[in-house]
């Protein structure tokens, strides 16, 4: 989880500052404004190579996990990222009890005032914490239902 995670952020981040990377490759999958489950893999070929291809392969041969344990690792990163996209904060998701990266979280990211902000996925959020691109949210009931994910009183004038 360490491995993959280090690797996303810092080619998800890497991906957003690099404007030709942003333009050509990344932007495809921030069409995105309201993300949805599949849209969690809607990307540009490269960069399905780069962030999970060769963060996986990483990831396997960096841990050492055997390939049934693979099977297992990278079955629940693909659910979990899914997860993340489906734009719905769901009563008893066992993702959000356990992960901070999480629905709400990756959503305050495809909107246009958080796109530099919340790179982290898809377990942890340590790297945005520990490089200051982590943007707090709050969850508010809409009033047709449900719920959004909105920043903190701090980050709205960003």
């Amino acid at each position: 989880m360490v491995v993959l995670d280090t690797w996303q952020y810092f080619m998800h981040r890497y991906m957003h500052h690099n404007k030709f990377l942003y333009k050509h490759i990344h932007s495809q999958h921030h069409r995105l404004v309201v993300p949805y489950a599949f849209g969690a893999l809607y990307n540009h070929p490269l960069e399905g190579l780069l962030l999970d291809t060769i963060g996986g392969a990483l990831s396997f041969l960096l841990s050492g996990m055997s390939p049934r344990v693979s099977i297992f690792f990278f079955s629940f990163a693909t659910i979990k990222t899914v997860d993340d996209h489906c734009g719905l904060w769901l009563p008893g998701n066992l993702f959000h009890l356990f992960f901070k990266n999480n629905t709400a979280y990756h959503d305050v990211h495809h909107q246009l005032y958080g796109t530099k902000y919340n790179f982290s996925q898809p377990f942890f959020v340590t790297w945005d914490r520990i490089l200051g691109t982590y943007m707090p949210y709050s969850l508010e009931k809409r009033t047709g239902g449900g719920f959004e994910a909105r920043p903190t009183k701090e980050y709205k004038d960003i």
